[in-house]
């Protein structure tokens, strides 16, 4: 089902692409096609890009394809009673693909979901915490240097509102100068075990 999705997408086919995601949807668990199928499949995109294997447009066609199909799945996803995490990417930061992934892992865990998107000022970020009191805070990060470079703003918010950090420029050692707590696995392996931090 992979290849069927890459193929569709990389040939700039919607129709289809859409149709294996809803046979996959219909089959098995929101938690299977993200972690089993559309983060290795972006992933290996991101390689064979990088390779120039595929070109820009495709990269971004297929991109913009799941993010979309991401984010309908996530209508609604801030209704509920279990506990609210604020997800956002920092200042720079544009690549949200996992981080919408994090947050429908968490709402099938039964979290309230407040989602700032990409390129989010901290001042920012901690205006909606002080709004919404999140259980955590969850930013992601390519770069390490992103982390590094607003460690201060991020001590500061970690200080006042529980922090994590995730994404593939977060390490340990950022999360220790930040303190905040390093989500380092992936989007469902994480959820879980943000569900049971929270409990």
């Amino acid at each position: 089902m992979r290849h069927d999705l890459g193929a569709a997408l990389e040939s700039f086919d919607e129709a289809y692409a859409q149709a294996v995601l809803d046979s996959l949807l219909s089959m098995t668990t929101l938690d299977i096609v993200i972690a089993e199928v559309v983060l290795p499949y972006l992933h290996e995109l991101g390689e064979r890009w990088e390779r120039g294997e595929v070109s820009v447009a495709q990269e971004h066609f297929a991109s913009a394809v799941l993010r979309g199909r991401l984010l309908g799945l996530a209508r609604g996803w801030g209704r509920g009673f279990g506990p609210r995490a604020l997800l956002a990417c920092l200042p720079g930061e544009q690549h949200d693909l996992g981080l919408i992934a994090f947050g429908l892992a968490l709402r099938a865990r039964g979290w309230r979901i407040a989602y700032l998107g990409g390129d989010m000022p901290i001042e920012s970020v901690s205006g909606a915490a002080h709004a919404v009191d999140p259980a955590f805070v969850v930013l992601s990060a390519v770069d390490p240097e992103s982390f590094r470079r607003f460690s201060a703003e991020l001590r500061a918010l970690a200080r006042e509102h529980r922090t994590c950090i995730g994404g593939a420029g977060a390490r340990e050692a950022e999360a220790t100068a930040i303190g905040a707590t390093l989500l380092s696995g992936g989007p469902v392996e994480e959820a879980n075990r943000l569900t049971e931090l929270a409990a």
